[in-house]
């Protein structure tokens, strides 16, 4: 039996509305799907506005370089995340400053954040990882101190609540991606939200070039092509529409791996629960509690059945491109800072978990799992 990783589903209202977009012509990047797709989530997470852009990459670099920080800021992130977060940070001309990773929830430890702080820092990027958000109340709080702009990504968090608020809501301006493996997909896609005029209005010019207002062909700044198109946004609006269904489906199969999987001493499972949040299981992870067994190992052998698995993210201290900037403080990246994310990304890896698995694929899933650590 072949499992892969992600398998997406499109039940909804995608082919009608792609047939739309190729019927009236409306293909590239003007076009009423984009509006509405970006009212849509900007409705969902209770933001003023959404800029629709080509990916979520993109969404962090526009979201970041939409402050227009001072060349040379500081910005707090987490050290256990994916490379887009110290990109965009590292290509506005910024500092990233790492904070390592609870191993409770894998999200950023907030208790080490205010001792990170310096005069220089101007924002902090948190990072919803895999299914629970960041325990965002000490956020809020260190913000309102120390005057700080809270940069949100929800790219894995689409549906999930903190405290009953949505996330891709709780920042000054927040980030989606709508990759294929996300709850709302457009092949490829990203959205900014945000509620503060001056931010959407430089994300809107990012996103396009720069081009001016009065002239088009004249550019004060430099921009990019980030430009969602009407044909993704068909396709992201359908999603959007189905968007209950999908978190109720995510949790079915984050259930089923708990309750079948709960007995194996040599894993740690995620948290289902905390005070504050209910596991959307994005991803399904599991990270190793036995030395004796070897996340590689696990994972070629899984791969001989026929089951998809991912490595976790690697942490932004090791990585090589970061490494080598010198804007990246050398004393910020010292290993002995992140003992939590070593630990998680070295034993740590997800399986199979797409809205699209049937049930008889998970529980092919669960039985080799369960043969391997017998």
């Amino acid at each position: 039996m072949n499992v892969p990783v992600n398998i997406p589903v499109f039940e909804g209202n995608e082919k009608r509305y792609l047939m739309d977009c190729i019927d009236t012509g409306w293909i590239s990047s003007a076009g009423s799907y984009i509006e509405k797709f970006e009212n849509g989530i900007a409705d969902m997470v209770n933001k003023k506005y959404g800029i629709a852009v080509s990916n979520g990459t993109n969404a962090l670099e526009t979201a970041v370089g939409a402050l227009d920080l001072p060349k040379g800021s500081e910005v707090i992130m987490p050290d256990f995340t994916i490379i887009s977060c110290a990109r965009a940070i590292v290509k506005a001309g910024l500092i990233p400053v790492p904070i390592d990773c609870s191993m409770e929830t894998w999200n950023m430890d907030v208790n080490q954040i205010e001792e990170k702080i310096s005069e220089k820092t101007k924002a902090m990027m948190v990072v919803h990882i895999y299914g629970l958000p960041v325990d965002m109340e000490p956020i809020w709080q260190i913000a309102r101190k120390y005057d700080l702009i809270v940069i949100e990504d929800a790219a894995e968090a689409h549906g999930l609540t903190y405290k009953g608020m949505q996330c891709g809501g709780l920042g000054d301006i927040s980030i989606f991606s709508f990759f294929p493996n996300k709850h709302i997909t457009c092949g490829e896609g990203g959205m900014v939200m945000t509620s503060v005029e001056k931010y959407r209005d430089r994300a809107r010019k990012i996103r396009n070039l720069f081009f001016d207002s009065e002239r088009r062909y004249i550019h004060e700044e430099f921009g990019d092509n980030f430009r969602m198109t009407n044909m993704q946004a068909a396709i992201g609006l359908a999603q959007l529409e189905q968007i209950e269904k999908t978190i109720l489906r995510k949790r079915e199969i984050g259930q089923l791996y708990q309750n079948a999987l709960k007995d194996i001493s040599a894993i740690r499972l995620p948290v289902d629960k905390t005070e504050y949040a209910e596991n959307i299981y994005w991803v399904f992870g599991i990270v190793l509690n036995d030395e004796d067994y070897s996340v590689d190992e696990i994972m070629r052998l899984l791969g001989e059945k026929g089951i998809g698995t991912r490595h976790f993210f690697y942490p932004m201290h090791k990585q090589p491109a970061l490494l080598k900037e010198e804007c990246c403080k050398k004393e910020y990246l010292a290993e002995e800072l992140f003992p939590n994310s070593n630990y998680i990304s070295n034993h740590g890896f997800y399986i199979p978990s797409g809205v699209g698995m049937t049930r008889e694929q998970q529980e092919y899933v669960v039985e080799e799992i369960k043969k391997l650590f017998a």
